[in-house]
């Protein structure tokens, strides 16, 4: 009987290891040379289209002391503000176009382009940044050792919302791109506004905010070294009384694991005194071809702010100590709260109304006492700090006429 060959079972398993192994080593070729030696996209994107990334250290020329004055009194610096403003976007696109290594010609229009865009954004990030901080509380803030920290905080809130549309306007315009896309290589490929976010704004903003806490632990140590005095003439029109409480747990972890903890509950009762500061501007002026006798009035402002804390519950864990600066948080917390609910309330609108009321009960007897066709019209000064878009003291936002 002849004997049949059968395959061989060890041979046939060499085959396929072989065969993997020749398409994993092909497979990892591929991918390390699309990496490293042609750009995913990259095969019909002419040469003249390919961005080439190179590496740039960001450099910016700002005076941090004086970023953070203007920033913590933008209204009285509102000149100096749009300067910050204008040198912040500046440092940010240079520093894109290094990073890019475009020509020294498109460099050279950078300025122009952004100038295109700078009227309205540094209002709009004036508008934003007034918008988020609360200039009324400076004093609370340098006590809790928070005023600059809070400006950074407030600029990084604004700059974070228009940093990538600037960025991305602005290259787009010197960049040639296919299909709207820009085809990069090079070292630490990323995105213009991944960039300006992670290169330039975000280490912007950290020496800005170590610079902060310098100053505003020694503006705290020297608040108030001597007693001060100063003639005031307020009218508070409005009262808001409130109460908030916070709870907060603090742990202490040993390899990623919770071995002790802290519980704090913090509560606290406001008094918050909205009104007007007339020593800053009051003003009546008579009209007697008209019959009208026109009082002025500031703006409405906080004039004062009283919290009164108090710790419900402090549970210390046997590995956590309860250091004062988790109390003065936590305090701080709580009185910015307050101030925003009410900022953010119809409080303002409600004094401007018992100011009117106010002035009428007052004024009316002694104007009509004069003559009795006279009638009263209660205005509002707006800021008549400078400002680009209306300079000079603008109208008065509201008006409001009492016709006996």
């Amino acid at each position: 009987m002849a004997q049949r060959d059968y395959p061989n079972p060890s041979g046939s398993r060499n085959t396929i290891r072989a065969f993997f192994l020749i398409l994993a080593i092909s497979l990892i070729g591929i991918i390390l040379y699309k990496k490293f030696v042609s750009p995913p996209g990259y095969s019909n994107v002419p040469k003249e289209l390919q961005v080439n990334y190179v590496p740039s250290d960001f450099n910016i020329s700002i005076d941090e002391e004086n970023a953070l004055a203007i920033l913590s009194n933008p209204h009285r610096y509102r000149k100096e503000f749009n300067s910050l403003v204008y040198d912040i976007n500046m440092s940010i696109l240079y520093h894109v176009a290094n990073r890019m290594n475009l020509s020294d010609e498109d460099k050279g229009m950078l300025q122009q382009e952004y100038e295109k865009h700078h009227p309205y954004l540094r209002n709009l990030y004036f508008h934003d940044f007034v918008a988020l901080k609360d200039t009324t509380s400076n004093l609370y803030q340098t006590w809790y050792d928070n005023e600059g920290s809070n400006a950074v905080d407030v600029l990084r809130e604004v700059a974070s919302k228009y940093t990538c549309f600037l960025v991305t306007q602005i290259i787009t315009t010197l960049v040639p791109t296919k299909g709207g896309s820009i085809y990069a290589k090079g070292q630490s490929v990323d995105t213009p506004c991944g960039v300006a976010m992670q290169e330039a704004l975000t280490p912007m903003l950290k020496r800005l905010e170590e610079r902060a806490a310098i100053q505003d632990f020694s503006r705290s140590r020297g608040l108030l070294q001597e007693k001060v005095e100063k003639a005031i003439a307020e009218l508070a029109t409005m009262e808001v009384r409130d109460k908030k409480g916070l709870n907060k747990q603090l742990q202490t972890r040993v390899l990623g694991f919770a071995v002790s903890s802290s519980d704090i509950e913090v509560s606290a009762i406001s008094i918050l005194k909205v009104g007007f500061r007339l020593n800053e501007y009051f003003d009546i002026s008579l009209n007697p071809k008209q019959g009208i006798v026109t009082i002025t009035l500031p703006e409405p402002t906080i004039l004062s702010h009283e919290v009164y804390p108090k710790i419900d519950k402090l549970d210390i864990g046997w590995l956590r100590e309860v250091q004062s600066v988790d109390l003065n948080k936590n305090f701080n917390a709580l009185r910015g709260e307050f101030r925003r609910e009410a900022l953010e309330s119809d409080v303002m609108d409600k004094a401007r109304a018992q100011a009117i009321e106010l002035m009428n009960t007052m004024f009316t007897p002694a104007i009509k006492g004069l003559n009795n066709r006279y009638n009263i019209k209660v205005q509002f000064r707006q800021s008549t700090e400078p400002q680009e878009f209306n300079p000079g003291n603008s109208p008065a936002a509201y008006e409001y006429e009492n016709r006996n």
